[in-house]
């Protein structure tokens, strides 16, 4: 199958997925959701055991997009709930990705990015890599990220990371329990690839199964919870606050909010 926005490898027991817009910093565009979502069904059709996912260029992605995100402005509310939607579903996916899933983070990984980081069941940072559930900024909702993130790391840290929209560096995203492993650019990959040749090395079988249990305590809680935050997330879009945020990002200015 062929993909415009990323890359697919497969080696015997191990599929490398790698985002491919290094010009735009691998940010998610809808066709990439698409692509993604599709490489991960490829991957339940094939032999491969264990998933690596890495990014293109200097960056592991960026967040959403910019044209996509001009686009927003002119959408319909049908339009905000289909896309709030496509986005929980692909950070579902992700999050209950049937093998063994490892990030490998080589750059930037931000707002939609820090997901699609931190859902994998291992996740591998250069020291370099930067960190930030940045929605915020620009009146907009990380409602679909919170349904996981607060599962992470607690209410407290959850609070301190949407509420700030800080950014934070590798070593503090592993402090928190987000970033698995910190490793020097050069050999990122490598360790990737010695990691999933440790986990294929067992059964596949039992992994499938532990993973399915772990998921198994909170599945009807974070499917619950999910519907909820795509709604809002959909919801949020119609305010004046998310208009004014979004053009002012776009401008490279400043907000002036109106709290409405």
């Amino acid at each position: 199958m062929e993909y415009k926005t990323l890359q697919f490898v497969l080696e015997n027991e191990l599929a490398a997925i790698t985002l491919n817009r290094p010009e735009k910093r691998n940010a998610i565009s809808p066709e990439m959701i698409s692509d993604l979502m599709n490489a991960l069904d490829q991957v339940e059709r094939s032999s491969a055991r264990v998933v690596i996912l890495t990014g293109a260029g200097r960056a592991f992605c960026a967040g959403m997009d910019l044209e996509a995100l001009r686009n927003l402005a002119s959408q319909t509310p049908e339009q905000h709930a289909a896309d709030a939607e496509r986005m929980g579903q692909m950070f579902y996916r992700l999050y209950t990705f049937p093998r063994p899933l490892i990030a490998a983070v080589n750059g930037p990984a931000i707002a939609g990015g820090t997901g699609l980081a931190t859902l994998a069941d291992f996740t591998l940072a250069v020291p370099e890599a930067k960190f930030g559930y940045t929605e915020a900024r620009i009146g907009f909702l990380p409602a679909v990220v919170s349904v996981f993130l607060l599962r992470q790391v607690g209410a407290k840290i959850t609070r301190e990371l949407l509420l700030t929209g800080k950014i934070f560096d590798a070593a503090e995203a592993h402090r928190l329990g987000l970033v698995t492993e910190i490793v020097a650019a050069d050999k990122l990959l490598d360790r990737a690839r010695e990691l999933a040749r440790d986990l294929a090395a067992l059964s596949p079988s039992s992994l499938a199964l532990t993973k399915r249990l772990i998921l198994r305590w909170s599945e009807k809680e974070i499917e619950r919870d999910l519907a909820v935050a795509v709604r809002e997330s959909a919801e949020i879009r119609r305010t004046e606050d998310f208009r004014e945020g979004l053009s002012a990002f776009l401008e490279k200015r400043t907000p002036k909010w109106r709290n409405r």
